[in-house]
């Protein structure tokens, strides 16, 4: 079972909410940090990290001398990464999605297959029972879905041979990485904070991730703020609200100190257990039975 913690903003408790059900769950799990622009799921679970490599993203290199100047390679290219200008093809690297449309059409192999970096891909265990993948974007890099898509292969790979769950900590927002990080998933987590701000952005998402068809839940964090917005708009639409997090001052300084709020106290570990088997029961006919 693949569980998405996601989030409308930033600043929701979505990170929080990732590592505490880490912490708690009952059988094999890897924890996997999607936020590949800012990932901070390693400060809380302090992860051993036993295996790093650099990932690249295949483009274009030109070799002008075979190169008859046709088009057929920049008229493909739906984002501008190679263009013809005069009597010369350019490529702008940082613009290519890597799809390889390039490379296949180019009829006088005049294309080869270069890399650009995009990232680290980090691996490792914490707690000697949670497995534990990050991706971390390349300062400078404008698309984080490449990184993303080949974090979440090695996740599957993972998965398939431990046998295990996944937690995937995703992007906040509702934009493209945030909807790379989220659908594979079998069940979406939406973490809200009962606010005009945090409201309105919940309802983004769940705009965003409904097309989706799949089963979505919510965890209300800093409750006791705000008004009753996302607890009406919840009972509207028959989100279930698997667990609140209380408004506490002892929470946000655990935080501060990259402590997972899971251990504070027997309280908030008996939600979080109690939120991990609400998860782990998850039937796809009867999704909270």
């Amino acid at each position: 079972m693949i569980v998405s913690i996601a989030s409308g903003k930033g600043g929701t408790g979505k990170t929080t909410v990732s590592a505490s059900l880490a912490s708690v769950w009952k059988k094999p799990v890897l924890a996997v940090d999607l936020d590949v622009e800012e990932p901070n799921l390693h400060l809380f679970l302090n992860p051993e990290i036993s295996h790093q490599e650099k990932i690249y993203l295949e483009i274009p290199v030109v070799d002008e001398s075979k190169c008859t100047l046709c088009r057929m390679c920049s008229d493909l290219c739906q984002f501008q990464a190679i263009k013809v200008m005069g009597d010369t093809l350019l490529t702008f690297t940082e613009m290519c999605h890597g799809c390889g449309g390039c490379l296949a059409i180019c009829p006088e192999g005049a294309l080869s297959p270069g890399q650009r970096e995009l990232g680290i891909l980090s691996q490792g265990s914490s707690q000697g029972k949670i497995s534990f993948l990050m991706g971390s974007l390349r300062v400078g890099e404008a698309m984080s879905p490449p990184l993303m898509t080949i974090v979440k292969k090695r996740m599957m790979k993972i998965l398939e041979k431990q046998k295990a769950d996944a937690i995937i900590d995703a992007p906040p927002g509702v934009s493209c990485p945030a909807v790379c990080a989220v659908m594979d998933s079998d069940l979406i987590i939406l973490v809200t904070e009962p606010t005009p701000f945090g409201f309105h952005d919940f309802r983004l998402a769940w705009e965003s991730f409904s097309s989706m068809g799949k089963p979505m839940a919510v965890v209300i964090n800093r409750a006791g703020l705000g008004d009753n917005s996302v607890y009406q708009f919840c009972d509207e639409k028959k989100l279930p609200i698997l667990a609140s997090i209380p408004y506490d001052r002892n929470i946000a300084q655990a935080y501060s100190k990259g402590q997972v709020v899971a251990g504070l106290s027997p309280e908030l570990e008996h939600k979080f257990s109690d939120l991990a088997r609400a998860l782990q029961g998850y039937d796809r006919e009867a999704p909270y039975a």
